[in-house]
């Protein structure tokens, strides 16, 4: 088990360039993150490669028993994992922040430990036999996103292991801390070579979307940048999965207790203060209980506290970067300068410390606001009424994004009969962006390909191999 200061000195590089990372509450440095090159990289993937092959032949079983001792180990170092994540990060302790996170870590590596994948016959009619299998694919390069650094690391990692393959990890340079005590306490159960952590920058990052010798490559971040790993994986026709960018939309039906759907409209479009792909990032709501539903939320949002993550009582964070912070004010002020209408919210302190946008509601803006066409991945919610339910299935269909949404209704047969309507790889009723471990994920349009979690997922980290005779 690990405390903070023991965890945080593990990880601190005892040789070579270094660069400080910062607490974006506080601007305080929280410790110090190796700079690693493409050379380090290129060992890196020599030696996953090396380790690859008796890690495969362990067999699942094994794999799985290293597999959940490592999520005992995170559990055991549970308090230590979520004060360095709060303080890299900026995301709370409590509520569905760092400890949420953190437990997410060790339960999703116990799913893919525990979930079964049993080779299929396909046929066996007395004349042909076939039988498939999923074989591992070799090395896997992940590359993480900096909202949820430590869960989504874990979403790449599991099923990775879990199929036999090694894995090399690529942090986001704003994040490297919590990947790099996140692998380290796994690696105290884990064989050498089998999971490793390079914390490089963007060439970093793009030699491993185009290194001869990774044969797949996971991926969660902007769809921009989901564009060039395609492109730069092409050479080597690496297998991809992509969770890129959402702006999703969330459609509220004229049938709703606004009171009573108020607090999960909240948690679905500011969870992580806004910072999360599948958050409700733009909200339609029937001009019958347009005025209600604004209320309420504007009600649920002033009782929600926002401050230094260390400080037990909050419930909302800064942004994690100066970048996302600009990204936000910008789109808020232009629906400001447009006529929209600011409910709550805007005027960020921009003499305080840290990066703390104020939870922020926008009414009665229209569609074509680059509030709601942009996905602006923070605590600002463009409201948009609509009249006619076929109008809002359009809106929220009208963007080349898609993954996920939501349908809020008292009639659930109702809601789902426009879900089946809506273009998103997932559509919640009556919540928005919760995950499960054994219900698959992923995008559709830009927002990605192939699925995460549960069997599906275990399948896309394998190579099908169909032995017919």
């Amino acid at each position: 088990m690990h405390t903070f200061d023991s965890l945080l000195a593990q990880i601190t590089p005892s040789a070579g360039p270094t660069r400080d990372i910062t607490d974006p509450a506080t601007s305080e440095v929280v410790g110090q993150a190796p700079i690693h090159t493409v050379a380090d990289l290129d060992a890196a993937v020599k030696r996953a490669a090396s380790a690859q092959s008796d890690w495969a032949a362990l067999g699942h079983s094994t794999r799985s028993e290293l597999m959940l001792a490592a999520a005992d180990a995170i559990d055991a170092s549970a308090e230590a994992l979520a004060q360095l994540l709060t303080r890299e990060q900026g995301k709370p302790l409590n509520g569905p922040n760092a400890r949420f996170e953190v437990g997410g870590a060790s339960g999703w590596l116990r799913a893919a430990a525990s979930t079964p994948l049993d080779t299929q016959t396909v046929i066996d009619d007395g004349e042909s036999h076939a039988v498939l299998h999923y074989r591992p694919i070799g090395v896997v390069g992940a590359i993480g996103p900096w909202n949820w650094p430590m869960m989504i690391s874990v979403w790449q990692i599991a099923p990775a292991l879990r199929m036999g393959n090694t894995v090399v990890v690529k942090p986001s340079e704003y994040t490297p801390l919590s990947v790099l005590a996140l692998v380290t306490v796994m690696n105290e159960v884990l064989p050498g070579g089998v999971l490793q952590v390079v914390t490089g920058d963007r060439d970093v990052g793009a030699r491993l979307s185009s290194h001869p010798d990774i044969d797949k490559v996971m991926f969660t971040g902007s769809t921009a940048t989901g564009k060039a790993i395609i492109r730069s994986s092409a050479d080597t026709v690496k297998r991809l999965t992509l969770e890129l960018g959402g702006n999703d939309a969330g459609i509220v039906l004229p049938d709703v207790d606004p009171a009573a759907i108020a607090q999960d409209l909240f948690w679905g479009a500011f969870i992580n203060t806004g910072q999360t792909c599948a958050a409700m990032k733009r909200l339609y709501v029937h001009d019958s209980v347009y005025d209600a539903v604004v209320d309420e939320l504007a009600a649920v949002a002033a009782s929600m506290p926002m401050g230094i993550g260390t400080d037990e009582n909050n419930v909302l964070g800064p942004l994690q970067n100066k970048a996302q912070f600009d990204i936000v004010s910008r789109l808020v002020e232009e629906a400001r300068a447009s006529g929209a209408r600011v409910v709550m919210g805007g005027n960020p302190d921009a003499d305080g410390p840290g990066y703390f946008y104020p939870t922020t509601l926008v009414a009665d803006v229209d569609n074509d606001n680059a509030l709601v066409q942009e996905e602006q991945f923070g605590p600002a919610l463009p409201i948009i009424r609509y009249s006619d339910v076929g109008e809002a299935i359009a809106m929220a269909n009208g963007l080349d994004v898609g993954l996920g949404a939501s349908v809020w209704s008292s009639d659930r047969d109702a809601a789902r009969e426009v879900a089946a309507q809506v273009e998103a790889g997932t559509v919640w009723i009556n919540s928005h962006g919760g995950v499960h471990p054994m219900i698959p994920f992923g995008g559709v349009k830009q927002s990605g390909y192939g699925l995460e979690f549960g069997v599906e997922g275990l399948k896309a980290l394998g190579v099908p191999q169909v032995i017919n005779g």
